[in-house]
């Protein structure tokens, strides 16, 4: 083991950590117990319902966004925001609320943000427009930040044995991955009997549950005071994504949405990675840093935080155009659509404790490696069976699925475990900021990139030509549809279909290609002389 990896040893109380052992536990009180002590398991399963929340919030809408969509009359730039603010907001917010934690105890900072997600999932379920549901998401997602350093922070300190955190760190991938994966499902299945803001509302009595759960099961903790919360870091952090996000969505609008003010959104641009790079000289600077940019020199440390942006931006971006497309162009219902992704859910769940098994004997490198080519393959599947929608697709999705539990229990896992005990806050904020940055990456990169190949794609007579606004997306489509006659109705719809399906095979093929050249990275020379660190 290196210095930096956390040795098989309760951590002493200077070490600001966030866990205590439960009541009548026999544990020392800040590790738990190895033999036999039960507390552990149940504190895991009360993070991993937590975490549940905030990753299937970040894809439920995917089923819900058509008929989101076409209820709120939302425009393709709304709609995006709409799924983007979510995970925006809280990659910007994560690494100041991860100090927080470790300032005030997590336990009071885990709880703050229970509430805050219950109040706005109230918010968003009764929005009555595209704006006000684009706020709330945003206040879902302070609530979201508040709560997910938390989780992984706990594991970190509760499981001080090798072979019981890499067990543990795998049922925590396994929640996040797979809740990932389900969500699309349970947004579905809501559809299919409520209306649109029921997948928000549901939300409501978990936290309502949760909350004394938390109150009885976990022992406070009343943090380290030494600890300083950089707000500016936080702003900055915040400011700088959202401006380059929005830049990235005003360079690829389609001309049928109107040319950009180029001069304002390369100023909008530049605005956006002038502050990113402000945020890190000031984190090298400052002797309290929100990200200790050090941890990202030890080589294992920063491949994990490489291959977790990655594998979020390759699930997040595929589901967002998968799932529309089963629904635009496939017309299967919500809930059928929902039941079609299925496979990658079960197979990323079974993936994560098989993973944190195998990784003990390996090292977290080899299963990063395996996981990440072994979706790339699920990918290419995909694209091939797609057309069918059998059971070649299924099982394609399925090993997209497998290798994506796989590489992100790897990932979290060298991220975790390469790091020093006394940053175990830290390490998990920035585990969390990289799966939440890749998810926003994802939607805003490959969201875009949808979006240009439909309208590339797209060619129509001129009998359709002059309708305003189809060319920003097949939702705009489908709605001046419904005011034509049924034969020039149906000649769109056809081409709309065909102009999407060409949008998603697109998609598809650029995630795989980059999913290929990462993990090449990861195994290349560079790659392997972290190796030692696994």
């Amino acid at each position: 083991m290196t210095a930096g990896r956390p040795q098989n040893t309760p951590h002493s109380a200077s070490t600001g950590s966030t866990w205590q052992a439960l009541p009548g536990s026999s544990g020392s009180g800040r590790g738990g117990s190895a033999n036999g002590d039960a507390s552990r398991w149940l504190v895991l399963a009360i993070v991993s319902v937590a975490l549940l929340l905030i990753v299937i919030d970040m894809t439920v809408l995917y089923t819900a966004l058509p008929i989101l969509t076409h209820e709120l009359q939302a425009s393709a730039s709304q709609k995006l925001w709409i799924v983007n603010m979510y995970p925006l907001v809280v990659a910007g917010l994560l690494p100041g609320a991860g100090t927080l934690g470790d300032r005030h105890g997590h336990r009071r900072v885990f709880l703050a943000g229970l509430l805050v997600f219950g109040l706005a999932s109230l918010w968003a379920a009764y929005s009555p427009n595209a704006p006000s549901l684009i706020a709330a998401r945003a206040a879902l997602a302070c609530g979201a930040a508040l709560m997910m350093p938390a989780t992984l922070a706990i594991i970190r300190h509760a499981f001080v044995h090798e072979r019981e955190r890499g067990m543990a760190i795998g049922i925590w991938a396994s929640v996040a991955s797979g809740g990932a994966a389900v969500g699309p499902l349970l947004g579905g299945f809501l559809l299919e009997h409520f209306w649109w803001g029921s997948v928000f509302l549901i939300n409501v009595p978990v936290v309502l549950l949760s909350i004394p759960l938390v109150l009885a099961l976990i022992v406070p903790h009343p943090g380290n005071a030494a600890r300083r919360w950089d707000w500016p870091s936080s702003l900055l952090a915040l400011l700088g994504l959202t401006a380059a996000t929005y830049a990235v969505k005003a360079a690829a609008q389609t001309p049928a949405q109107g040319q950009p003010a180029w001069p304002v959104v390369l100023a909008i641009g530049a605005l956006g990675v002038l502050l990113l790079v402000v945020f890190v000289r000031r984190q090298r600077r400052i002797a309290h840093p929100l990200i200790d940019l050090s941890l990202l020199r030890n080589r294992t440390f920063c491949g994990g935080v490489v291959a977790a942006v990655t594998c979020s931006v390759a699930l997040i971006g595929f589901q967002l155009v998968f799932s529309q497309w089963l629904q635009l162009v496939r017309e299967l219902t919500p809930l059928q659509a929902g039941l079609q992704i299925l496979p990658l859910s079960i197979a990323a769940f079974l993936a994560g404790p098989l993973a944190g098994w195998w990784m003990h004997r390996v090292g977290s490198r080899v299963v990063i490696g395996t996981g990440m080519l072994g979706s790339c393959a699920g990918l290419v599947g995909v694209v091939l069976t797609h057309q069918g929608l059998g059971p070649a697709l299924l099982m394609a999705l399925a090993v997209f699925g497998f290798g994506f539990g796989m590489a992100v229990t790897g990932a979290s896992s060298a991220i975790m475990f390469n790091a020093p005990p006394e940053k175990a806050g830290m390490a998990a904020s920035m585990e969390e900021v990289s799966y939440e940055l890749g998810g926003s990456l994802g939607i805003a990169l490959l969201g875009s990139l949808m979006t240009a190949s439909y309208a590339a794609a797209l060619q129509l007579p001129p009998s359709l030509a002059e309708l305003p606004g189809i060319r920003e997306s097949i939702d705009a489509a489908r709605l001046a549809a419904e005011q034509l006659p049924p034969e020039l109705a149906a000649s769109l719809l056809a081409l709309a279909g065909q102009a999407f399906d060409h949008a998603m095979a697109v998609v598809t093929w650029v995630t795989a290609g980059l999913l290929l050249l990462v993990t090449a990275l990861l195994l290349s020379p560079w790659g392997r002389r972290g190796a030692a660190s696994d």
